[in-house]
């Protein structure tokens, strides 16, 4: 058992500390047992151009990741086809909103839902401060008293409803509030980390996944059945419509059955990312009270003291704002590790090495971000390091089209939280909107701090119970 399951625990544990220590020994470029595997890992910004924008007659994803997200997101999409068919997949999802009169409709709906969301779902409950760690749920509505809330919990809800609704249309989203939510988790449990080795075992969580996966795909079909069945007949924008009037190079239309399968994987992928982030966002604030402040002045600043609706516009003056996004994505990246198969013997240059087909390749672009050469204190939470210009891209630098779109090569930036090369995610943008509104709304409404006793954050090991103390906001 040990040759297989060689450095996989204290790489599992903490991926980062694993990086870190193996690179203070052996270097940018080092090789381990990862489930049975040979990986090879090659750190730094060179690193990430190697693996990241390698050929594609030299690495591939799909034989990486097809075990463990097709079973989730379906047959024939992302990593269960050709390279070049999931390029065209990218492309037709990237043209619904790719202006930013798109931008700002879909902003209009995220910030709708976080407010209904915020008026409607009694997630603050007021704390027992007598130690029996037992809440009671409290009615929203005006400004009122301390309460506390479960921030991973309630983060993850804001972002899937917003999401569904934004992107994929009201009927999806009407779903959330019953039978979606199960499937969701149902389907989310498929991503244990056993299904890279076991995806096919016939264990509990599979069971449910494929029973979950097979509903929801169903369920998208009937919505586009019956959309279809409404001819031209429009009541809103979203990706489904998009697709369904989607062809791909050759002519085929988008089958309904891809279309379903793309909505689940864009669901699934988008909201993974935009929680996470959102709920360090809130953590780091609560850590940090003086930044939150500083948020609130920055919209009664630039806003006005009406504080008038969200615009698109408004946003984008926001700076701080996207300071404390971009360096929460900087420290909280949504991936530690990118990995691809070796199809061919790579020689590293300037290096004796040249990796063998029978390794995978491994790289973490978040190490460059937590690395003192590009970012002093890197471990510190410092949203006000990005008002000195900071070079994480370059207007003239290489682009590259392939097949969805001219995107920057990106990899000589140490900062990349959305990937870089051919697989670059193709949701940044409305990551940004996404979060930018989540965080506004609920600088708004509320003050953060952490709960009593508690004076750091927790580690990134995702069983640590993340609550937050909140207080209401006075408007006057």
């Amino acid at each position: 058992w040990f040759p297989f399951i060689g450095s996989t625990i204290s790489y599992g544990m903490d991926p980062y500390r694993f990086f870190f220590n193996c690179r203070e020994k052996y270097g940018d470029i080092f090789t381990f047992v990862l489930l049975g595997k040979k990986t090879t890992v090659y750190l730094g910004t060179k690193g990430n151009d190697f693996i990241l924008n390698g050929k594609l007659r030299d690495v591939c994803a799909e034989e990486v990741y097809s075990p463990l997200t097709t079973p989730v997101f379906g047959r024939h999409v992302v990593y269960d086809c050709p390279n070049a068919k999931l390029m065209e997949q990218k492309k037709v999802s990237k043209v619904h909103r790719n202006s930013s009169n798109a931008d700002s409709f879909l902003l209009t709906i995220v910030v709708c839902e976080i407010w209904t969301y915020i008026r409607c779902t009694p997630f603050v409950r007021s704390f027992d401060h007598r130690g029996s760690g037992r809440f009671c749920t409290k009615v929203l509505g005006t400004p009122g008293p301390n309460g506390v809330f479960d921030v991973c919990k309630t983060i993850a809800e804001i972002t899937i409803y917003t999401a569904s609704r934004s992107l994929q249309g009201k009927e999806v989203r009407s779903r959330f509030d019953s039978t979606f939510a199960e499937l969701y988790h149902d389907l989310d449990m498929g991503f244990a980390p056993i299904n890279f080795m076991l995806p096919w075992a016939p264990l509990p969580h599979n069971r449910k996944r494929d029973a979950a996966q097979k509903r929801m795909t169903e369920t998208y079909m009937e919505i586009i059945k019956e959309r279809r069945k409404a001819g031209s007949k429009k009541d809103s924008e979203d990706m489904v419509w998009n697709l369904m009037s989607c062809m791909y190079k050759d002519g085929t239309p988008v089958p309904d059955e891809e279309i379903a399968h793309m909505m689940i994987a864009l669901l699934m992928a988008g909201q993974h990312s935009s929680s996470s982030t959102a709920a360090w966002i809130v953590l780091h604030l609560a850590a940090s009270p003086e930044i939150t402040e500083e948020l609130y002045q920055e919209q009664l600043r630039i806003l006005g003291h009406d504080m008038p609706p969200l615009t698109y516009e408004n946003l984008q003056k926001l700076d701080l704002h996207a300071k404390v996004i971009k360096e929460t994505l900087r420290i909280h990246a949504p991936i530690h590790s990118i990995i691809r198969a070796v199809k061919n013997p790579m020689p590293v240059e300037g290096t004796p090495y040249v990796i063998p087909t029978s390794h995978n390749v491994l790289s973490s672009p978040g190490v460059t971000a937590r690395s003192e050469e590009h970012f002093p204190d890197p471990l510190e939470w410092k949203p006000h390091r990005w008002d000195e210009a900071i070079a994480v891209s370059s207007e003239d630098e290489e682009k590259v089209d392939y097949g969805y779109g001219l995107v920057t090569k990106g990899t000589n930036s140490p900062y990349l939280p959305f990937g870089a090369g051919r697989h670059r995610c193709i949701g940044e943008q409305f990551a940004y909107v996404q979060l930018g509104a989540i965080t506004a709304a609920l600088v708004r409404l509320f003050k953060f701090s952490n709960l009593p006793g508690v004076q750091t954050l927790p580690d990134t090991d995702y069983s640590v119970s993340d609550a937050t103390y909140a207080t209401y906001r006075d408007p006057h």
